[in-house]
Parts: C-alpha cells; structure tokens; sequence
C-alpha cells in the first residue's frame, strides 16, 4: 500500500476516530453521576479532552511509515 493510500484510509479513520469520541463523552457526560461532581466533571473531561490521542497515535504512526521497496 502506498503512503498516499495509507494517509487516505488514516485520514478516513481519524477523522471517524473523533466523532465517535466525542458522541461517546458527550454521552457520558450527561450521566447524573458525573453531572453532580465538579470535581469529577473536571477529571472527566481532561480524560476525555486528552484520551483520544492514544488511539490516534499508532493510526498516525502507520500513516507515516515509508513504503516498502
């Protein structure tokens, strides 16, 4: 596969990486648990504003991975 293709198809992912992401904390968000702690409100989106990286990162990392010979 070409790094062209890979950057299209990683794109594609990302970018799906993302919406679900953020459909799923904003879920989460609206639990009455979380909604009654500042201070838990405060944790959870931290997590959640930083988390979505460390999924990203090995999708970003076969994105960029030179092509084989």
């Amino acid at each position: 596969m070409t790094i062209r293709t890979r950057k299209l198809f990683g794109t594609i992912a990302l970018l799906v990486l993302v919406v679900v992401w953020s459909l799923l904390g904003m879920t989460i968000a609206q639990t009455p648990w979380l909604a009654s702690s500042g201070l838990l409100q405060s944790i959870f989106y931290v997590v959640a504003g930083l988390g979505w990286v460390l999924p990203a990162m090995p999708i970003v990392s076969w994105m960029s991975r030179p092509d084989r010979a």
